[in-house]
């Protein structure tokens, strides 16, 4: 595939950062479509930029203002989306209208450049919220949350990249594009952004001691490295198709006796909530489909998370 040229939708984010980063690795020639340029200087300094990375500013909003960025390209990553899981004060047009709209605004710019292959990041948030399970009592990607209980528990990111990835798949269904879309669980890792994302501050928090009670489910980790490396052997993989869970573990944890134990000086004070509990346990999760197309996970929980940890540090984000 090296030479090949594809777009990434989001190039800015941590996990689109890491997507540009490993293409560009690959010998892909990537365009990114970013927010704001300026917070985006960190993927000019990547290796092989300088000849083979070349940044847009596109707003999701905008209809149509993906169309020239991805003409011409082989196949997209779609991993631009607004991650606000707090301080919501009007959901449908913060978090659900932009999440929508603007998937479909780039799938619509896909299928008028007939692009070859779309890799659509979507989120595990799009499955586990359901109390229906597999006949092996667990969790794959047969199962989709449920819409009114996320409604009801106000739980507005999460019903956005529902919402997104139902629409997304009814678009492509109706113009025939191909598409696959991946769902990582918890993302952790260094970051290449100027900016900590939502996984680096939930360790973060725990570190701290701002983290007191944590809802009483468990938690699943994948590193950020082995989530970009999923996203290109999912395009590479002729035989992959439809949705794919990234997870590193197939079991649940308690996050805050494992970083209690890893880093012991720290003032973790976190306690479960039982009457925060909003779901069943996991139990196991298939990790099975990633498999099948070659996905080795090469980040071990542990090193996922001292690698966000030494980021943190390096940053400035935790003494």
């Amino acid at each position: 595939m090296a030479g090949k040229t594809v777009c990434v939708t989001g190039a800015g984010g941590f996990i689109g950062s890491w997507i540009v980063k490993t293409l560009l690795d690959h010998g892909y020639t990537v365009r990114g479509t970013v927010r704001n340029l300026e917070n985006s200087k960190h993927l000019l300094e990547l290796p092989g930029a300088s000849d083979r990375l070349k940044l847009f500013v596109a707003d999701l909003k905008e209809p149509g203002c993906f169309d020239t960025v991805v003409e011409g390209c082989d196949g997209v990553f779609h991993t631009a989306c607004p991650v606000l899981i707090k301080d919501i004060t009007d959901p449908q047009a913060e978090v659900i209208d932009p999440a929508v709209n603007g998937t479909l605004n780039v799938l619509a710019s896909c299928a008028k450049a007939q692009t070859k292959k779309v890799v659509l990041t979507s989120s595990i948030s799009a499955i586990i919220f359901t109390n229906k399970r597999n006949s092996m009592g667990g969790i794959d990607e047969s199962l989709w949350s449920d819409l009114d209980f996320c409604r009801e528990n106000k739980m507005w990111y999460f019903l956005s990249k529902t919402l997104a990835e139902k629409a997304a798949w009814d678009f492509v269904n109706e113009k025939g594009l191909n598409m696959v879309a991946i769902h990582p669980v918890t993302v952790l890792g260094s970051t290449l952004q100027a900016s900590p994302n939502y996984g680096l501050e939930i360790i973060r928090d725990y570190l701290n001691g701002t983290t007191k009670t944590y809802r009483n489910i468990d938690m699943q980790i994948v590193g950020v490295k082995d989530v970009a490396r999923a996203h290109i052997l999912a395009y590479e993989s002729s035989h992959a198709t439809g949705r794919y869970i990234c997870c590193s573990t197939s079991v649940d944890f308690d996050l805050g006796a494992l970083l209690t134990k890893m880093y012991p000086t720290y003032p973790i004070c976190a306690k479960a909530n039982d009457e925060a509990t909003l779901m069943v346990p996991l139990g196991h999760m298939s990790t099975d489909k990633l498999n099948e197309i070659g996905l080795q996970y090469q980040q071990p929980v542990e090193e996922a998370i001292n690698d966000t940890v030494t980021s943190l540090k390096e940053h400035g984000w935790l003494a």
